[in-house]
């Protein structure tokens, strides 16, 4: 799907498909992790191999929100998983990816400081 948001000067989410998902000219096929502040991180390998180190990485980037997207369907992390963003009160929503990317486009745009974290799967 091909999303088209207004000019902005923040890192937004051009496109997604099953896999892959396009920040600017860039082709992402790779689980990611993106900022409104211009960070791009590699992240997690799949949902089984999520830890609470993962989340914790995500605590260390200093947003207000982190949105998580799990993948092609919803599925929550493990509250523990979440305690190192709670005790910095960085909140987390949890939705499936596409879900993930429009949000965070959203929330950018506005100015929020948020990260969106995506786990890119293949289509079956």
């Amino acid at each position: 799907m091909k999303l088209q948001p207004d000019q902005s000067d923040v890192q937004t989410i051009t496109a997604h498909g099953p896999g892959w998902i396009g920040v600017g000219n860039d082709k992402i096929t790779h689980n990611v992790v993106i900022a409104s502040n211009g960070q791009r991180l590699d992240w997690a390998g799949s949902f089984d191999a999520l830890g609470p180190e993962h989340f914790d990485m995500l605590a260390q980037l200093q947003v207000e929100v982190v949105i998580f997207g799990s993948g092609a369907r919803i599925r929550f992390p493990k509250p523990a998983w979440l305690a190192g963003l709670a005790s910095r009160r960085i909140g987390v929503e949890t939705m499936d990816t596409p879900a993930a990317c429009r949000t965070y486009n959203i929330l950018a745009q506005e100015g929020r400081e948020v990260a969106v974290a995506l786990l890119l799967e293949q289509a079956a």
